[in-house]
């Protein structure tokens, strides 16, 4: 009970605001995160956002009664609570955050709360299959928005939703304009379930029925309306703006609505229809007019009652009977009045029809499709198709399971405790009230989210009656078209299964199969490289490295440019010697040759060193060969001998000399390019005052990089204890041989 409180009183004092929002307040709150970054705790309270977060305060009130009643008495209840509560402040921070990064930490977050939460019941091996594909379809979109995200930060100068939206012009001219519609588009798809990332909704349903009431239907869903909504102004208006929202969007609608009569499971059925909702959301978005953005606003309203009630009441009908297949289901109206009503009530807004709020929703969409610039009979139809299969999907939820011939059902059907009807029958009501008395949230609610999504736009009076016109007479034939979908279901649904109705477009498969084929890759990848050779690290190491190094190198400007002046005769004789010496190193049958040759080669890069002023590289170069020699001619002795005939690997010559241009390349580049002093007068200017030293690159090492200098003496510290060990082992295996015999 606590935490429905909780989200009741958040929900008050967010309605607080309303009257605030409605006069054209825009409320900001900020912190520094980090400020070299120009990164804010940065959150703002509009009409958008008060939506939203009103939907997500209100609904989780709701919703956490209503589990509570659920799963009472359930072991898990409590950490049902804990997860549905930290969903709940993921998503509210996502929609009030006013910064891209606070705003993606956020997204990220419903990322992972919704990852738990649809795996909740995690005996099962449908639901940890399930809660891995959200996790993994939607955490990769999020991956995409993070990077368009900062290039748009990148390229507004400012991480500041707010300003980025002030900025539009300037972003929309700018030649990353495309790069950052991309990825932002891939984040708003996956989190919102676009085709082709519509499969994974659905699949989520495995989620108990709280959990996909609150997170599938009325919140999380729509993050990636909300980002598309909020960025509008910054992004939207340009033609790949209209043209991908609308056809993504017009695909995505049509398509999960036919593949929801194809369902006999209430609740998936109610999944796809989420999903054709969320692509009428997608679609309008990209329409850019005042009609386009009044049914986006609206249908929000629209969806998130009719759907989070409806999603409830299957619920009570599973709790009710046992069963939540429409085909096991019929004749329950005595048994379960309560449940019938609601059913009736959301399902009646859910087709559209008057004076339900739906009914208001469903004439804006129709306005705002014949009111499309580009292309309106496509939309339209679209529309049009799509509101018919849902009113055939109302139909099924809310008519076929109460009237009919009585179906024998699992458990005996009876209406469940007040507790678990109460919240879908405010819910169902609400879709009543605001339906004939539009006012209640036309200028408060509605107002403010239009200029939200288009700053300036007058938006059009909610009404009832709008008068006979176009809108009307495609509401009568989508009434029609859904009447006689409903009433040929059964054949409808027959020859969708039969034929295995996909398309050829099975999105689920070939998720499977892309996460085969990755999983088979990376155990291949794991025999193949981690194998347990030394000899296949170094040369996958160094071929990964010289393969980054010549990518950078070619990519540049300067990639082919001249070298630079050769050095004078001491330094040449001394890369002369070196490169004798590494030839010998390679070519010796003597190990002792060898490791002589090896430290002539470091020898002589310390020499170098010296003879360009870099002492303590070279001190520390002398000591670690000095080491090296004296380590290895002491192992020497345990060695056996090395063959005389030293065999020449062609492949491994490639990836050395490959390597070893490659950094020649690249260090002739770096010489070449002008000296920035901007590092060096800072490091001789704040050495003494900020660290007290007068040795700078002491100062740097032991102050300025004391976090990489502890590193690397830890490195070294393993090493050496590494090192001991491996000396001493041979001498303790010795004695306890000699102590056996």
């Amino acid at each position: 009970m606590l935490p429905a409180l909780l989200s009741a009183l958040a929900a008050l004092w967010f309605a607080g605001f309303i009257p605030q929002i409605a006069a054209g307040e825009v409320l900001t709150w900020s912190r520094p995160w980090i400020p070299g970054a120009g990164i804010e705790f940065a959150f703002l309270l509009d009409g958008l956002s008060l939506l939203f977060a009103l939907m997500v305060t209100g609904i989780g009130a709701i919703i956490f009664l209503y589990a509570a009643a659920y799963f009472k008495g359930h072991p898990k209840l409590t950490m049902l609570l804990v997860l549905l509560s930290l969903f709940a402040i993921s998503m509210l921070g996502l929609v009030l955050a006013d910064d891209a990064i606070t705003l993606f930490v956020f997204w990220e977050g419903t990322t992972i709360t919704s990852f738990l939460l649809v795996g909740f019941d995690h005996e099962k091996e449908k639901a940890r299959d399930n809660a891995l594909q959200a996790l993994l379809v939607t955490g990769l979109g999020g991956l995409a928005l993070l990077a368009g995200l900062i290039l748009l930060g990148a390229e507004a100068g400012t991480f500041r939703l707010s300003e980025m939206n002030a900025m539009g012009d300037v972003i929309k001219a700018s030649a990353m304009y495309l790069p950052i519609l991309i990825l932002v588009f891939l984040g708003a798809f996956t989190k919102s379930a676009q085709f082709p990332f519509h499969f994974w909704l659905p699949g989520a349903m495995a989620a108990p029925t709280p959990v996909s009431a609150y997170l599938h239907s009325a919140t999380m869903v729509k993050a990636g309306i909300y980002l598309l909504a909020r960025l509008t102004p910054a992004l939207g208006g340009t033609e790949v703006w209209f043209w991908t929202l609308t056809i993504v969007g017009a695909v995505t609608m049509v398509w999960t609505s036919i593949l929801a009569l194809k369902q006999t499971d209430l609740k998936l059925m109610l999944a796809y229809t989420t999903v054709m909702a969320l692509g009428a959301l997608t679609m309008f978005l990209g329409g850019g007019t005042r009609y386009a953005a009044m049914s986006v606003a609206v249908f929000l309203v629209v969806h998130a009652l009719y759907k989070a009630a409806l999603f409830l009441t299957v619920g009570l009908i599973d709790k009710g009977t046992g069963t939540r297949e429409v085909t096991q289901l019929g004749g329950l109206a005595r048994a379960m009045p309560i449940t019938l009503t609601i059913a009736l009530l959301a399902g009646l807004s859910m087709a559209g029809f008057a004076p339900f709020i739906g009914f208001i929703g469903k004439e804006l969409i129709y306005e705002a499709s014949l009111g499309v610039v580009t292309e309106p009979l496509f939309v339209a139809t679209a529309a049009l198709l799509a509101n018919a299969n849902m009113v055939a999907a109302a139909g099924l939820v809310a008519i076929a399971p109460f009237f009919g011939k009585l179906c024998q059902t699992p458990k005996s059907p009876h209406d469940p405790t007040v507790w678990l009807w109460i919240g879908p029958a405010f819910l169902a009501v609400l879709g009543l009230l605001f339906g004939v008395v539009p006012s209640l949230i036309d200028g408060a609610i509605i107002t403010p989210v239009v200029q939200s999504i288009l700053p300036g736009e007058k938006p059009v009076e909610l009404k009832i009656w709008h008068g006979v016109n176009l809108p009307l007479m495609l509401s009568l034939l989508t009434f029609a078209l859904g009447f006689a979908l409903f009433y040929g279901r059964r054949e409808i649904r027959n020859s969708l299964r039969s034929q295995n109705f996909t398309g050829g477009l099975d999105a689920n498969a070939t998720y499977f199969l892309l996460l085969k084929s990755f999983k088979a890759f990376a155990s291949w990848s794991a025999r193949t490289v981690q194998g347990g050779q030394m000899t296949v690290y170094l040369r996958t190491a160094f071929v990964v490295l010289a393969l980054l190094i010549w990518a950078a190198h070619l990519s540049s400007r300067d990639a082919f440019a001249p070298p630079v002046s050769l050095p004078g005769l001491i330094p040449l004789t001394i890369c002369l010697l070196i490169a004798v010496s590494a030839a010998v190193v390679l070519r010796t049958g003597s190990r002792l040759y060898g490791l002589t040759a090896l430290g002539i080669v470091g020898a002589g890069i310390a020499i170098l060193f010296v003879f360009y002023s870099a002492i303590d590289v070279a001190i520390t170069q002398l000591l670690v060969e000095m080491l090296v020699v004296l380590i290895l001619a002491v192992a020497l002795v345990k060695l056996p001998k090395m063959p005389r005939e030293v065999n020449f690997r062609a492949g491994d010559a490639v990836i050395a000399s490959a390597l070893g241009l490659g950094v020649a390349f690249v260090l002739a580049a770096v010489l070449m390019t002008p000296f920035d002093p901007r590092i060096t007068e800072f490091f001789n200017a704040a050495s003494y005052p900020e660290a007290f030293g007068r040795n700078v690159v002491n100062v740097i090492l032991v102050d300025f990089r004391a976090l990489d200098t502890l590193g690397e003496v830890a490195v070294v510290l393993v090493a050496a204890v590494s090192a001991v060990a491996a000396l001493t082992a041979g001498k303790r295996a010795l004695a306890k041989k000699d102590d056996k015999s």
